[in-house]
């Protein structure tokens, strides 16, 4: 069934998060939010181009006043200025002006990027997010943040811009592999530990399920967590407080990503992160010792990793230096004080950090015994 969530700002309507089976809905949901009659450009990427453009397309034509598409090589080496480079280029000249429409139709990557040009061109035109990864419908597509990477710094340059529309097609799940799929479940099983136990048992009570992505067992797990999401950065827009609890996992999780040079999925480095964190966590009283260790397997359940190799803890915690979180010069953690209980905490020690990454690691020694 069809489910609608709004979003607000300032306890004003800002755009509406859609729930669809497919993409019959989105000409009325154009025209309900005034997004017809326009030249539209579908920024998405070689994996996707194939799957879902030609229907978007079809959608898009009836109701719009012409349609291009822009298409970019898959992957986070992509996520660059080069890219928005050529997307500007393409904008120019198709004669894109500021009452245009960009929609985004992919991952995170596609998201946040296209966003971002979104941002820019023209000093800001409206997009719409069309997320076809489980990660993208449930976080990156929500709460108006887009950027690309720097140098490998990740998202190191972007801006607060709201997309008009969250569109879910739920069936563009089914094409995703199973990699993917898990990689999208890191940051689902960040928001029930951030914000909801309950949602965090019933997803640890839904496995087999959820990995054999029941479609309304799936439809109820991305709207909780888009719930979630949707509390939060109604609360803080613009990342000035509360929002950064979204961040659990994110401080080591980003540094294990940009020293592996995007060869793991943000979602694994989550995880890899979530239980860092949980760690040092757990070391200072705030979680149980079985708390822990259920918080640690359950990565393991749905296909993600908890240990790591080939990274050394000191360039690890020197990378976690360079990311956007530092506050006043200090690393801005986020904690568990429970199951659903996060906390923003900056007195995290190079010390605690260096025993929670040395407990995930795996030195190769021991790969030998």
């Amino acid at each position: 069934m069809a489910e609608r969530l709004q979003v607000k700002k300032d306890g004003i309507k800002c755009y509406d998060i859609l729930l669809e089976p497919d993409f019959q809905a989105l000409p009325a949901a154009l025209e309900e939010t005034g997004m017809v009659r326009k030249k539209v450009c579908i920024v998405t990427d070689s994996h996707v181009a194939p799957l879902y453009a030609d229907q978007l397309k079809e959608s898009l034509i009836p109701v719009e006043e012409s349609v291009t598409e822009f298409i970019f090589e898959a992957g986070e080496a992509s996520k660059t200025l080069d890219t928005v480079k050529k997307l500007y280029e393409h904008l120019i000249q198709n004669h894109f002006e500021r009452k245009d429409v960009l929609i985004a139709l992919g991952g995170g990557v596609v998201g946040d990027l296209t966003g971002f040009a979104a941002a820019t061109y023209l000093r800001g035109i409206d997009f719409i997010q069309i997320p076809t990864t489980l990660l993208s419908q449930v976080d990156s597509s929500i709460g108006g943040k887009t950027g690309v990477d720097f140098d490998c710094y990740k998202n190191m340059v972007g801006a607060f811009h709201m997309p008009k529309l969250v569109y879910i097609n739920l069936h563009t799940l089914d094409t995703l592999d199973d990699r993917q799929f898990a990689s999208g479940m890191g940051e689902v099983l960040k928001h029930g530990l951030i914000r909801n136990a309950s949602y965090y048992e019933w997803i640890l009570g839904n496995l087999y399920e959820i990995e054999e992505k029941e479609p309304e067992v799936l439809q109820r797990l991305i709207a909780e967590s888009c719930i979630i999401k949707r509390a939060v950065v109604e609360k803080d827009p613009t990342e000035q407080g509360e929002r950064a609890l979204l961040n659990f996992g994110h401080t080591i999780g980003h540094a294990i990503e940009k020293l592996k040079d995007f060869t793991m999925l943000h979602g694994e480095c989550v995880a890899l992160g979530c239980v860092a964190a949980a760690y040092i966590s757990w070391q200072r009283g705030s979680l149980s010792e079985e708390e822990f260790f259920e918080i640690r397997d359950m990565f393991v359940g749905f296909g993600l990793p908890i240990s790591l190799t080939g990274l050394s803890t000191e360039d690890i915690i020197e990378t976690s230096r360079s990311d956007k979180k530092m506050s006043g010069g200090q690393v801005k953690f986020i904690l568990l004080k429970g199951i659903g209980k996060a906390v923003i905490d900056k007195t995290v020690t190079e010390q605690e950090m260096r025993e929670a990454i040395e407990y995930i690691s795996v030195k190769s020694e021991d790969l030998n015994d």
